[in-house]
């Protein structure tokens, strides 16, 4: 099984980025659990970051007929793209929406998620182990496709 994970803008500055809110770890950190996450769970993930929307959208084309499912934290292109949206339901790929944070307790304006309109679960507020629950989520999910 392999597992794209794609994390959107300023994700890259995690550590340095309201510290309060989104914790000390960084960016490497993220990157450092998700592998070892993967690597329990025997899935095979690639690790993709980008701060430019359009990046974004073409990695996700590009995951057609390469992956078996996608793993996002679209960070702030959650609350704005629908360009990502589209990209993820023309690929079809189970996918499943992570935020460190529980947007749902956030400002207003990052309180819905274009994202979660493809997304078959979404995950919010468990820091890093909210990837580890998406790609439990997956594995469980793709099983049984």
């Amino acid at each position: 099984m392999k597992i794209l994970v794609i994390n959107g803008p300023n994700l890259n500055m995690l550590g340095l980025r309201e510290p309060a809110l989104y914790g000390a770890r960084n960016f490497e950190a993220l990157q450092q659990f998700i592998r070892s996450s993967a690597s329990e769970l025997g899935i095979e993930v690639e690790l993709y970051q980008s701060n430019h929307e359009g990046n974004i959208v073409d990695t996700i084309q590009a995951a057609y007929g390469c992956f078996d499912g996608i793993l996002i934290n679209p960070a702030a292109y959650t609350h704005t793209s629908v360009a990502i949206l589209d990209a993820l339901k023309a690929v079809a790929l189970p996918t499943v929406e992570v935020h460190l944070t529980d947007i749902a307790t956030r400002e207003q304006f990052r309180q819905f998620s274009y994202v979660s309109l493809y997304a078959q679960r979404t995950i919010c507020g468990l820091g890093f182990d909210g990837y580890k629950k998406g790609l439990e989520y997956l594995k469980e999910m793709i099983g049984d496709m």
